[in-house]
């Protein structure tokens, strides 16, 4: 053990309390640290009004970009009003009939039903190619 007596208890306190008295004589009476703490309360309170300026032109971007949006909210409203009375006009009017349709440009022959003014070919195999397994062409 480094102290087994009581002597050398007491010279260890002394020792202590010297360097604890030494060390307030040479400090410098509080001076640094009272200038540190001005800095740095200036620091923060330009930091401080920096961040309010940015809030509040923050807030004033909003206030022009929330006009707009509701705006932009009532113009939609009113497009989905007018296409709900579209559609209302829509159900309520009457079916449409044969009567109603427009007549054809070209006439189809009496005797041919509607389906059949096309010719049907069929060519068989992918993509109407036919079968071409063991053909040279």
């Amino acid at each position: 053990m480094l102290f087994t007596t009581p002597t050398q208890y007491a010279a260890l306190a002394v020792a202590l309390i010297a360097g604890w008295l030494f060390g307030l004589a040479s400090h410098p009476g509080g001076r640094r640290w009272k200038e540190r703490y001005a800095q740095e309360r200036e620091a923060h309170a330009l930091a401080r009004k920096d961040a309010d300026a940015r809030v509040a032109a923050e807030r004033d971007t909003y206030a022009g970009t929330r006009k707009e949006h509701d705006a932009a909210l009532a113009a939609e409203r009113a497009r989905a009003d007018e296409l709900e009375r579209e559609n209302n006009r829509l159900a309520k009017a009457a079916p449409v009939t044969a009567a109603t349709i427009a007549p054809r440009d070209r006439a189809v022959p009496a005797d041919r039903p509607l389906t059949e003014t096309r010719p049907y070919r069929n060519r068989g195999g992918w993509f109407g190619r036919g079968n071409r397994i063991g053909t040279n062409g």
